[in-house]
């Protein structure tokens, strides 16, 4: 008897955010932020980005999203719950690193994609960063 294999499917919704989490990157370096850590995980969650610009700790709440998705925008989508969870988490980093004291703030960075014509491909249609979101 062969024993039981798991393929793993393809999910398009990962793929879809990790290449947007990579162009807000790209993004932010360009702008001249020193990124610290991306995907830092904890028992609480994780923290998509999280960066030094000047003299504080950033904390980057990245949201992609295609465009005409009938779910709203990639900024709505970032609630009040949204918005504790990243925080809670931002504690356990602050702890974790010894970085008490320092500078905090949190922003988004909203990436609407549009489909290419392969139909394999995304283009980024509009990336919006809102600094001191929340």
């Amino acid at each position: 008897m062969r024993p039981y294999q798991r393929t793993a499917k393809p999910d398009g919704r990962r793929a879809i955010g990790l290449y947007g989490e990579r162009q807000a990157a790209e993004y932010l370096e360009d702008r001249g932020y020193r990124i610290l850590d991306r995907n830092w995980r904890c028992r609480a969650g994780e923290l998509d980005i999280v960066a030094r610009h000047e003299s504080a700790i950033v904390f980057v709440e990245v949201r992609t999203r295609r465009a005409g998705g009938r779910f709203g925008t990639a900024v709505e989508s970032v609630d009040g719950r949204k918005r504790l969870q990243v925080r809670s988490i931002a504690e356990v980093y602050l702890s974790m690193n010894k970085l008490h004291g320092t500078r905090l703030r949190f922003d988004v960075i909203a990436i609407t994609l549009r489909q290419t014509e392969t139909d394999s491909e995304f283009k980024v249609e509009e990336l919006r960063h809102v600094e001191a979101a929340f």
